[in-house]
């Protein structure tokens, strides 16, 4: 037979899941949400993105945020390669630099967190009532900070894919190289760049996830 203590506990338990998910369909009282409980939403939602990215062959295999070289969409790196694109050298080169970003995103969730600490949440009550309004919020208020943390990862993972080694015996000998950001600051800055942004797309997802979701919801804000 249940005990008082446990009927209250289902009753709080179901109260609070009918209550977060008429939060899920009421966009406007995002915008009375506490800064803590936005913190926790968007941190889950970094959390889940960094997840997904991070696992091998992420990058590359969604078109949506595949890393390119730099230049055009990597159109301009491919003709100045000339005989080395032909020979597939720069396809497999990209494959590093999504390599690269998938290392770098596994290392980035202590990066995101201190970023989403660091805000005042409470001063954007507006842009957190969008479905994906708290991940854009973060983007926009802490875009560069990411950047100047992100970077350091990316310019260490480039090395460690042998995506620098590459680039070097590509662009031997070729001056024209540097005009389409093909040295390794540019390379750096270019992938920190696209994964930046492929992290907020998948953040922005996992966060219009997570406000559908009541279960979801009352694990990223409680």
């Amino acid at each position: 037979m249940e005990t008082d203590e446990g009927m209250i506990g289902r009753r709080l338990l179901l109260a609070g899941a009918i209550g977060l998910a008429a939060l899920a369909q009421a966009p406007g009282v995002w915008a009375k949400l506490s800064g803590s409980g936005v913190k926790g939403l968007i941190g889950s939602a970094s959390d889940g993105a960094l997840d997904k990215l991070a696992q091998p062959g992420a990058f590359y295999r969604d078109t949506a945020v595949r890393i390119l070289l730099p230049g055009a969409g990597g159109q301009m790196a491919s003709k100045l390669f000339g005989v080395g694109d032909k020979l597939g050298l720069t396809t497999n080169l990209t494959k590093s630099l999504n390599d690269a970003a998938g290392k770098a995103a596994g290392e980035a969730k202590p990066i995101f967190r201190a970023a989403i600490d660091n805000l005042r949440w409470s001063d954007a009550p507006t842009l957190v009532s969008k479905r994906d309004g708290a991940t854009r919020y973060l983007q926009t208020s802490a875009g560069d900070t990411l950047f100047g943390k992100v970077s350091p990862l990316i310019g260490s993972a480039l090395e460690n894919v042998g995506a620098f080694r590459q680039l070097d015996q590509l662009t031997k000998g070729n001056s024209l190289m540097a005009t389409a950001g093909l040295t390794r600051d540019g390379l750096t800055r270019s992938v920190t760049e696209q994964a930046l942004k492929g992290i907020f797309h998948y953040m922005a997802s996992e966060e219009a996830a997570l406000r559908r979701n009541p279960a979801g919801l009352l694990k990223g804000i409680f």
